[in-house]
């Protein structure tokens, strides 16, 4: 452990943390630019054999950029991408960054530490950070944009160069050290874990901007929304956001294991997609789409007695198709990503004659971001933690979600030493109990690989 690693664990002031050398090396997890082929021909590429965890040169920061002591992180879908090589390398985006040169060029390297979520301790400024000091105690936003470009300054996902910090850039959030721009920063809630608040940012801040923001569902009082994958990160966040804004969330899930999680989260309606017959490949045959919507449909409005307002899609090709179909005339399908794979396959009539829309989503903007965080603080939207594990066994629990068994969010501690550190608001926290804040404690990822 070196001198500042040590200084930040254990709480040194800022002034102590400031005279302190940076290391030049530290721990990280990453994915080699050699092993981009290990997968050739391979049906189960099982991301431990590609992530790694070890030493890494400590970066040089921009003067726009901030060095985070990264206390704990999460793990994320796009560290699946990642560790995978799919759809393409990751190294593919590092050298197109790299290509605009200046401290862009830093990120083309022979490896990749990944990680799109962190929370922690600032240990340096660049020389044109004005907002952030020394000490500070922060989360990370993964939305890594350019505010030289026109369009960031309307809505920072729209700029050609907006990209996911710890998938299309370099020193990500899975490590001791993470480097940042300041506008990726928000404070830390205070009443919350190391872990507890390295869970929320990547998740909370996408589900906000796809169901709260303007520029999403635009979801009202009193609208039924059909949650697809509601016991995971996104979905655990969107049934939260769902209930806070009045509206009414019908979650789907794939065992009981997560029915009962979602439960615990406060969702009421909860499907099984057992109940209506969703199975692997139907989304290759436009007639069993059509049956399994039609047996989706009953089950809902038998439920809660409409069809739904607005569909959350994010599983992609294996559900598309039915949230196409099943979202009301008018209606609108809100997604963000495609862990099932990207080529969707719907029947177009369902769509334009019956005046529904949909719309593409990514991350969130700063302000976006912002919104969602000040719920967290206040206590209204709370993490979706289920499981913890160390930096070492990072593969492992990107495994977890890999397989589809995980719960909510897995988070990794990076500096941190153990698991409820980081607490420094106790009454909030006890004001919103531990029972709210730790829903799901008790659905550790499941043994056995869906």
């Amino acid at each position: 452990m070196s001198a500042l690693t040590e200084a930040v664990s254990q709480g040194a002031p800022p002034e102590e943390i400031e005279r302190i050398p940076l290391p030049r090396e530290y721990r990280a997890a990453y994915v080699r630019q050699d092993d981009q082929d290990i997968f050739s021909g391979v049906t189960d590429k099982d991301v431990r054999k590609s992530l790694h965890v070890g030493l890494v040169p400590m970066p040089e920061l921009a003067p726009d950029e901030v060095l985070v002591a990264v206390m704990a992180s999460s793990i994320n879908y796009n560290t699946v991408w990642s560790a995978m090589f799919e759809p393409v390398p990751t190294f593919r985006f590092l050298r197109q960054f790299a290509g605009q040169g200046g401290w862009a060029a830093r990120h083309d390297l022979p490896y990749q530490v990944v990680g799109s979520d962190g929370a922690g301790v600032v240990v340096r400024t660049g020389s044109g950070v004005r907002r952030w000091r020394v000490g500070d105690q922060v989360v990370v936003s993964p939305a890594y944009v350019d505010e030289q470009e026109p369009a960031t300054h309307a809505d920072g996902m729209l700029g050609a160069e907006q990209r996911a910090w710890g998938f299309e850039t370099n020193f990500g959030g899975l490590a001791e050290y993470a480097v940042v721009r300041a506008t990726q920063l928000l404070p830390k809630p205070a009443h919350l874990t190391w872990e507890e608040a390295a869970s929320n940012p990547l998740c909370a801040g996408t589900a906000y901007r796809m169901l709260v923001g303007d520029r999403g569902a635009r979801m009202k009082q009193g609208d039924v929304v059909l949650i697809w994958g509601a016991a995971g990160g996104l979905g655990g966040y969107a049934v939260q956001f769902v209930r806070n804004g009045g509206g009414i969330p019908v979650g789907v899930v794939s065992s009981e294991r997560k029915a009962a999680a979602l439960r615990a989260l406060g969702c009421e309606v909860v499907i099984d997609r057992r109940e209506f017959g969703l199975t692997d490949g139907a989304a290759d045959d436009p007639r069993q789409t059509i049956d399994i919507g039609r047996r989706l449909g009953r089950i809902i409005r038998d439920r809660v007695g409409t069809d739904p307002d607005i569909v959350f899609e994010h599983v992609g090709r294996s559900t598309f198709g039915l949230s196409v179909f099943v979202v009301r005339r008018g209606g609108t399908v809100v997604t963000c990503g495609s862990s099932t794979g990207y080529q969707h396959t719907f029947d177009n009539r369902y769509l334009w004659m019956r005046l529904k829309r949909v719309i593409g989503s990514h991350i969130a903007n700063l302000q976006e971001q912002w919104e969602a965080n000040r719920l967290i603080e206040r206590g209204q939207v709370v993490p979706t933690l289920s499981a913890v594990y160390p930096l070492s066994e990072t593969a492992e629990a990107t495994r977890v979600l890999q397989t589809n068994r995980h719960v909510g969010k897995v988070a990794v501690l990076c500096m941190a030493q153990e698991r409820g550190l980081g607490v420094a608001d106790p009454r909030t926290r006890a004001r919103i109990g531990e029972d709210r804040l730790n829903a799901l404690r008790d659905f550790h990822p499941g043994g056995d690989e869906e």
